[in-house]
């Protein structure tokens, strides 16, 4: 019996032809903005998460305010130097510190000069291996990294493509920077993070040479030596650093980036973007059982003598309103299914573009079935829920009423 139900209900739906899919034209708009908008919200956040992936629960970095865009610690007209390192090493639960050196400098290959984030890597091994190896959390995809008594050697990030320079750059090739030669003598796996797939690693001694630097640090990393301690260390070092430059509290010229700080940003922001498109896909669904709630209500006008037919012939007031009721779900439930697939495209081709635009940023969009269901399940019961009010209007039509229209 549900069966014919169901065939009676899909044969009037496919009767209204256009007007079916203009009545589901909202549906299709709601899910179709909350699977898209919702998916790319989750690729979004595992990219800027996987930005902060260099810093680890147990580091620290140290920069001085910068003036502007660029590198941690490029842009700071005031540099932090060997005495700041000095000061941080004093802080009890600092287990080491690394200076590092982040430049702009121009790259050359091919006649083609392009400029890149240059930055330095220790000349001490130990302080090497436990920066690339925990902070930038990269390896060698072809060659080797770095190692101590190296000069004239740079590793390249995963971001050299043939586009920029005409040709593709391989382990034994020699580039200039600053016009000085340097052998490629590696190329690091490809990371989740942009900034460390277009960085160009070289040995302090060569930085500092070929740039003229002196006593000038850009950043530097803290490896605590208790993850659950980090965020005393941090505000240990804020407070040795005020009183060694005498600021008061709010008048930092330096900042200290923690993991929980970090993410803790990203999330709320994030967490706010989540429920605005929420907002937004639920007045879409609002206007789309509006809809839904007006075909139904055209559909009980027109088919009034059909419905005084079934009556008379003996069918119940449950059997027309469960009739009417499949059918606002079936119109609720297509356009669900239609919606989510179009969200779920428009979701994909978004990422592909903007992984293809920002250049080295993995901007994934993971498929989520409970998301998807959930779409579509509330779709259905929008659906229902819209058809509620034609349906009993139509299961309390008078038999003898219906048939003289």
């Amino acid at each position: 019996m549900i069966k014919d139900y169901f065939m009676l209900t899909l044969k009037n739906v496919r009767k209204r032809g256009i007007r079916s899919w203009l009545t589901m034209l909202g549906i299709f708009l709601g899910i179709a903005a909350v699977v898209s908008l919702i998916s790319l919200g989750s690729g979004l956040q595992k990219a800027i998460i996987g930005q902060f992936g260099t810093l680890d629960a147990d580091k620290l970095m140290l920069e001085n305010t910068g003036t502007g865009f660029g590198p941690p610690g490029s842009t700071a007209v005031k540099k932090l130097n060997s005495h700041d390192l000095e000061l941080v090493k004093s802080v009890s639960e600092v287990e080491f510190a690394v200076p590092r050196l982040i430049r702009v400098a121009s790259v050359e290959y091919n006649g083609v000069a392009k400029f890149r984030n240059v930055v330095s890597v220790p000349d001490d091994d130990a302080e090497f291996v436990a920066v690339i190896n925990d902070f930038i959390n990269a390896d060698a995809e072809s060659g080797r990294l770095i190692k101590e008594g190296d000069r004239g050697k740079v590793v390249l990030g995963n971001n050299f493509f043939k586009e920029d320079y005409g040709k593709d750059i391989f382990v034994g090739k020699t580039i200039k920077i600053q016009g000085r030669e340097f052998e490629v003598v590696g190329i690091l796996e490809k990371a989740s993070s942009f900034i460390v797939n277009s960085f160009v690693l070289m040995p302090e001694s060569d930085l500092q040479e070929l740039l003229d630097i002196d006593d000038e640090i850009d950043l530097i990393v803290v490896q605590v030596t208790d993850e659950d301690k980090t965020e005393t260390v941090a505000e240990e070092m804020a407070r040795r650093l005020r009183k060694d430059r005498h600021l008061k509290v709010g008048e930092e010229d330096f900042s200290i980036q923690t993991p929980v700080q970090s993410l803790s940003a990203v999330n709320t922001i994030l967490g706010i973007i989540n429920i605005i498109v929420s907002g937004i896909a639920a007045i879409s669904l609002f206007i789309g059982g509006i809809g839904i709630a007006n075909t139904m209500y055209t559909s009980v006008l027109e088919r009034t003598r059909d419905i005084g037919i079934m009556k008379a012939i003996g069918s119940k007031n449950q059997v027309i309103m469960l009739i009417f009721l499949m059918e606002s779900g079936l119109l609720g439930l297509a356009g669900g299914i239609i919606g989510a697939a179009i969200g779920l495209g428009l979701a994909y081709l978004v990422s592909i573009a903007a992984s293809s635009f920002l250049g080295g940023i993995d901007f994934a969009v993971s498929l989520s079935w409970p998301l998807i269901v959930g779409a579509v399940c509330f779709s259905l019961f929008i659906g229902i829920l819209s058809g509620i009010l034609p349906a009993i209007q139509a299961s309390k039509m008078h038999p003898v009423e219906a048939l003289r229209k």
